[in-house]
């Protein structure tokens, strides 16, 4: 009977989820001249002297939010930018960073959300592959910006926010300064740059783990449908106020967060950069009802020392994904939060799917009666290949329940089903490589989401690892996800990630960790063997070990395999520690430059 009820009450939650979501996002296609601009100018007409945006040193009102976007737009427009020029942005989360590109899409160009952690090489490529025009940047990470400036490939203008230490130079104008010349006032129906729903408006970029970030496109409606749709999924009202700690270059931070809240006449309390120590302090001191997580800052939380604010705050919710089976129970029970709301999203993509009645370890769930309103398949998977499998007429094959597949979703050119589009990337060739043809019936379409994926008899889909990160081993398939929950679990693992490397002369990929342990001095390797052989089966047990100070990771806390997978499991390469597992000992044993030399020669067994 508990079974049956929990099973009403599962199918409740979803189908009272997917009607707040239709009923918030629905309208948006069937008005295709309402953009953000005109979303934004009301929202300051409803909720004007509310405030929207702050931290512990600004504040901006509705109205003055809007305000001050509007400045942006007069500014943009003589300075000679016209629709669809790009304008980059690089600052750090602060109130002035949703006004600046509000002001850029109510003029009609699009606002390039730079990552501000990236070295000038990758900065550059941002800037370059989004075709910007100009650049403002914030005046702390001046130094960070001139570091790319010679390797932009045009002659690209670029704006000052604020005092720089080298003090204001004629070819960076402090735009805080210009601003003053330019009205408040929204710019006058005659005067407005004609825009639908179908125009583009920002750029933001992928996280760049397996190489440069790609500018992923966004046009009003995907840029609504992030604000009007997470407002709909988290119930969010006037009097919620949400905390975030995410990077605002990011859908996460920048769209879904502030959207959920600015739709609605909520607020948001803005820090610059995640602190586990002063989270929770934060939410309680600004009293929030909700934050926005990804999976890896859930696990710095964790790992933080317990503190007095852990269960004293007013949070009813929190949304995010990533947030790994293994301390899903544990994060919920430890900061005592009534619902935890994961959800499966790419920015680029046309998959979203939610997990609303928190079953731990599900990304989402598609139940059977929603399955013609989102098409999403899983689909047989080929891990050497890294492509899906295809039967004799040529099409691709459904996984069945519980089955590893990739993960696809169809895309429909239909202006019914607007969600269903794939806007791809500013590089057509990225865009093209993300759309697999011909899938399951002649001339179809799907867009590629590069997750391996399962799905339950319920419809619940469990996340596996990302392609190109499982891999084959024994002719067995091994995830890295699941090898990294199985180690990270043992006492003194602080973090760890997955990855396989090539030995010469064997099929397949070896496993290998990458750790950062506590006190490496005291760290049990025999019993972390004997760990491992208790909890894998012997061919997903990792062979090599690195341990490293700390890992090299995103600003979305994911961590670069690029970089590892490139160094293998050569000393010569690696200044870490190293290990592996010696089949002539059954032990872990120091891999040294001699080692290494018999391994690759096979006078060693692996």
């Amino acid at each position: 009977m508990l079974s049956i009820l929990g099973r009403i009450a599962s199918e409740w939650d979803y189908a009272r989820g997917a009607w707040r979501a239709l009923r918030r996002t629905s309208p948006i296609a069937r008005h295709p001249n309402r953009t953000i601009r005109d979303v934004m100018e009301e929202m300051a007409v409803r909720f004007g002297p509310r405030t929207a945006l702050f931290t512990d040193h600004e504040a901006l009102t509705y109205e003055e939010l809007n305000a001050r976007a509007n400045q942006y737009a007069r500014w943009a427009r003589a300075s000679g930018f016209g629709k669809g020029d790009v304008i980059g942005l690089l600052m750090p989360n602060r109130p002035e960073f949703v006004a600046i590109w509000l002001g850029i899409a109510k003029m009609g160009g699009v606002a390039a959300l730079l990552n501000t952690n990236l070295p000038g090489p990758a900065l550059a490529h941002c800037i370059n592959s989004a075709s910007a025009k100009a650049v403002i940047v914030d005046a702390v990470l001046l130094d960070m910006f001139e570091a790319a400036r010679p390797l932009l490939r045009a002659k690209t203008r670029h704006y000052t926010h604020g005092v720089a230490a080298s003090g204001e130079t004629p070819d960076a104008p402090r735009i805080d300064r210009l601003l003053a010349g330019f009205s408040q006032a929204n710019i006058p129906a005659a005067e407005r740059t004609p825009l639908t729903i179908n125009d583009r408006c920002l750029y933001i970029f992928t996280s760049g783990t397996t190489g440069m970030p790609k500018a992923a496109n966004m046009n009003h409606y995907r840029v609504q449908l992030a604000m009007h749709g997470f407002a709909a999924v988290t119930g969010a009202k006037s009097s919620d106020r949400m905390y975030i700690a995410l990077p605002m270059y990011h859908t996460n931070g920048g769209l879904g967060a502030v959207g959920a809240m600015l739709t609605v006449g909520g607020s948001c309390y803005i820090r610059e950069k995640f602190s586990a120590r002063e989270f929770f302090p934060d939410i309680v001191r600004r009293e929030c009802s909700m934050f926005f997580y990804i999976g890896e800052l859930c696990r710095y939380l964790l790992a933080a020392p317990a503190g007095p604010d852990d269960k004293r705050h007013r949070i009813r919710l929190c949304v995010g994904n990533g947030l790994r089976p293994d301390i899903f129970t544990a994060f919920r029970d430890r900061f005592d939060l009534p619902h935890i709301l994961e959800f499966y999203a790419a920015t680029e993509g046309n998959i979203t799917i939610f997990n609303f009645d928190s079953k731990p370890g599900a990304v989402g769930r598609i139940p059977w009666w929603m399955e013609s309103k989102f098409v999403v398949k899983i689909a047989r998977f080929d891990i050497e290949t890294e492509q899906p499998v295809r039967d004799a007429s040529g099409h691709c094959i459904e996984c069945e329940p519980n089955e590893i597949g990739e993960t696809l979703g169809q895309i429909f050119d239909d202006p019914s089903k607007p969600a269903a589009r794939f806007e791809g990337y500013a590089d057509k060739a990225a865009s093209e490589a993300k759309i697999l043809r011909h899938v399951f019936s002649e001339g179809d379409a799907w867009f590629r989401s590069g997750d391996l994926m399962r799905k339950d008899e319920l419809g619940y889909f469990y996340f596996a690892d990302r392609i190109g990160d499982t891999y084959r081993w024994k002719g067995e398939n091994v995830s890295t996800n699941e090898v990294g929950e199985a180690i990270s679990v043992y006492p003194g693992v602080e973090e760890a990630t997955v990855y396989g490397v090539a030995v010469p002369g064997l099929d397949g990929r070896v496993g290998m960790a990458s750790l950062v342990v506590t006190g490496i001095g005291d760290f049990d390797i025999a019993a972390f063997h004997a760990h491992l052989a208790a909890h894998l089966p012997e061919y997903a047990r990792p062979l090599f070990l690195r341990f490293q100070d700390h890992l090299e990771i995103t600003t979305t806390f994911k961590t670069r395999k690029v970089d590892l997978v490139a160094d293998g499991f050569d000393p010569a390469r690696i200044r870490d520690p190293l290990y592996f597992f010696d089949s002539r000992f059954q032990a872990f044993v120091p891999l040294d430059a001699e080692l290494y030399r018999e391994i690759c020669n096979g006078a060693v067994r692996v």
